[in-house]
């Protein structure tokens, strides 16, 4: 999706009622210009104009619940209004929501009115799901749960539909048909479920394999009338395709007094990447996010390839009922979330995970610990970085915190306050609070975290909880005993070249023209640097193109479509790494065991003839490195035709050469 159309941007303005403490002076209906925004003055020019999603929590930091924090996160939210987006119609939002602990108190009572009683907190999940408004499918997908749930050996105790007023929506067709019908359903913990932690693994399997059998019944597509909002014994999450102000007076449990919780996480989006709906607003499950992940279709691929390879004492057998982690048409966050909680319920710590999703620059930090560096390093080849801009807050109900990616390219401000709440948003004063209440305001700066452990009532400095996961194994010894470093292994001499065929010849074979000799490679070749102009290019891309063309010109790095600078990757070294891993990857969720698996580490992507032989060379028994080279040329006189079915017997004998042990394949012309 391209960038929202000027239409739908000027459709959009700027609440001034909001009491923000950070709010300018009241705008005058005719200071207004035709683009929706103030005219310049004072400190304000349209021209600084840039928008992005907001996210924002509140948390009580000693854990205590009450229903002034709910209300304080929506405060929160209508405050951030301006972070999002409207389209031409001004009731329509790209969406917003809040996720909180589950208000135990509330539920209880609402559940009793039934006739359920309902087992002490921690011994029962309350999950919201959005449901079709057809009766009859909603019977159907109520059946679906409970047989799941049973399956599963939980206990089933009830559905609560959760009261509305869409009052405040808009009235077009479009709008009303997008309306859920909203079910809450209870779950209890079974015998199987010994504790906490082993509850909400159960409650994952459960989610899965109803949003995997719905998705079968719907013939192999993601079902348009059901989704899973939340489903955990901690924290529920209540979000739509609405505006800010919205979701308070479209969910009624939200104003009621008996609904309390000690966190309120808020997110307003702006959907730059992906189409408005009521699934993709946030928060999810874990996050709140305000970025874009650029490296989404890589991170989602190799997710998908970890099936093979994964395995885990405390899911089982049952570990194949949770693929796929992420559905095709997710956004980047949902994705994300989905990583997340896979690593969280496949057993790390939720710092940890993050850590592991979203690393801080580490590479050529001069000043970063060693024992934290080895940590990094040892984790880049057990998942790649889900690289930003992104500033993502996360919860699992008992720890709630925040983090920034390496480049800090995304805003996010916090304070504390002497009565133990902590606030972080995306910009200051989206709670006023006066000064003299507050014991620390500051920002999140590039690679750090912000993080609170409700249940230890303390604010765990960025310091300590990476300090204490870095030191909690020797990864250094780790490294030394089984990484190779291919530019470090001894040199090999090259396979010789072809002397019969002319420069000539060959240039022309590999689609080399007379413009990338002299105006590319000549200026290379003389002055170490890449040549510049400031011309554009109008020759079609390789794949319309009637041309030869060179193999990595078919192949284009995505980019997110808004608020990005570009990188320059020799003046921002600092937070670029080129690094890459060869050969299998290990079990992700063997922390420990990957500490018995050979990797062989490339620090840049460019791989010359020598280096090639180097990784053919590997002693193969003792590093556990086997090598096939597979021949990938077919008759030039079949034309373009040959080329499907060369593909298909290539990828015939890489599955048998994997299959047969050999862990490295060399596709060679």
């Amino acid at each position: 999706m391209t960038n929202k159309p000027q239409a739908d941007i000027a459709a959009a303005t700027l609440t001034t009622d909001c009491p923000t403490a950070a709010a300018a002076a009241p705008v005058s209906a005719k200071a207004r210009f035709a683009g929706g925004l103030p005219e310049r003055q004072g400190l304000y020019d349209p021209a600084n104009e840039h928008d992005a999603c907001g996210v924002g929590f509140v948390a009580h930091m000693k854990g205590v619940k009450s229903h002034q924090i709910v209300k304080d996160g929506l405060f929160i939210l209508e405050n951030l209004t301006h972070r999002g987006a409207v389209g031409a119609d001004p009731l329509m939002g790209d969406g917003a929501g809040i996720l909180v602990q589950i208000p135990d108190r509330f539920f209880r009572e609402e559940m009793a009115a039934q006739g359920v009683t309902l087992p002490k907190a921690g011994e029962y999940a309350v999950g919201h799901i959005f449901m079709p408004r057809d009766p009859s499918r909603i019977e159907h997908y109520k059946k679906v749960i409970v047989d799941v749930i049973g399956e599963e050996g939980q206990q089933f105790l009830g559905f609560r539909d959760v009261p509305v007023d869409n009052s405040s929506l808009s009235k077009a067709p479009d709008i009303a048909a997008t309306e859920p019908h909203h079910v809450q359903v209870f779950i209890g913990a079974g015998r199987d479920a010994a504790s906490n932690a082993d509850f909400e693994r159960k409650l994952f399997l459960i989610r899965k394999v109803l949003s995997n059998r719905i998705y079968d019944e719907g013939g192999g597509k993601e079902t348009q009338d059901f989704y899973p909002v939340s489903l955990s014994s901690s924290t529920i999450v209540y979000k739509g395709m609405f505006l800010a102000y919205q979701v308070g007076a479209y969910y009624k449990d939200l104003s009621d007094p008996r609904f309390e919780s000690a966190v309120a996480l808020v997110h307003q989006r702006f959907s730059t990447n992906t189409f408005p709906s009521w699934k993709l607003a946030h928060p999810y499950r874990m996050v709140a996010h305000n970025g874009e992940i650029n490296t989404l279709r890589g991170n989602v691929n190799w997710m998908a390839a970890r099936q093979a390879s994964v395995s885990s004492a405390l899911f089982g057998d049952d570990i194949s009922k949770l693929w796929p982690i992420s559905y095709e048409g997710q956004s980047d966050t949902a994705c994300f979330d989905n990583a997340l909680e896979f690593l969280v319920r496949g057993g790390y710590s939720m710092a940890h995970a993050v850590m592991m999703l979203i690393p801080e620059a580490w590479a050529g930090n001069q000043s970063m610990s060693a024992e934290r560096k080895a940590f990094y390093e040892y984790h880049a080849a057990l998942m790649e970085p889900w690289d930003g801009p992104a500033a993502v807050a996360f919860t699992d109900g008992k720890q709630i915190g925040a983090t920034l990616d390496r480049n800090g390219l995304r805003p996010a401000r916090y304070l504390v306050t002497d009565d133990d709440r902590i606030i972080m948003a995306s910009e200051a004063g989206t709670l006023p609070v006066p000064e003299e209440r507050i014991v620390k305001k500051w920002r999140l700066q590039p690679g750090k975290m912000l993080l609170i452990d409700m249940e230890k009532g303390a604010i765990i400095s960025d310091e300590e909880v990476k300090h204490e996961l870095a030191a909690k194994h020797p990864y250094r010894s780790w490294l030394d005993r089984t990484q190779l470093i291919l530019e470090e292994l001894k040199p090999v001499e090259p396979r010789a070249l072809r002397r019969d065929v002319s420069l000539l010849d060959r240039q022309q074979a590999f689609g080399y023209t007379s413009e990338d000799t002299k105006l590319l490679m000549s200026p290379m070749a003389t002055t170490g640097q890449e040549a510049i102009g400031s011309m554009g290019t109008d020759t079609p891309i390789s794949a319309m193109s009637d041309k030869s063309k060179l193999l990595y010109t078919y192949f284009k790095q995505n980019f997110a479509q808004v608020t990005n600078p570009p990188i320059d990757p020799i003046r921002e070294e600092l937070v670029m790494s080129l690094v890459s891993f060869i050969g299998p990857r290990p079990n992700i969720l063997d922390h420990e065991g990957a500490a018995r698996a050979k990797r062989l580490e490339v620090r840049q992507p460019i791989l010359t003839n020598g280096d090639l032989e180097k990784i053919r060379s590997i002693g193969h028994t003792e590093d556990r490195f086997d090598t096939k080279t597979l021949d990938f040329t077919y008759d030039v006189e079949r034309g373009a035709e040959g080329m499907p079915e060369m593909l298909d017997r290539l990828c015939e004998r890489a599955e048998s050469a994997v299959r047969g042990g050999y862990n490295i394949i060399v596709l060679s012309h």
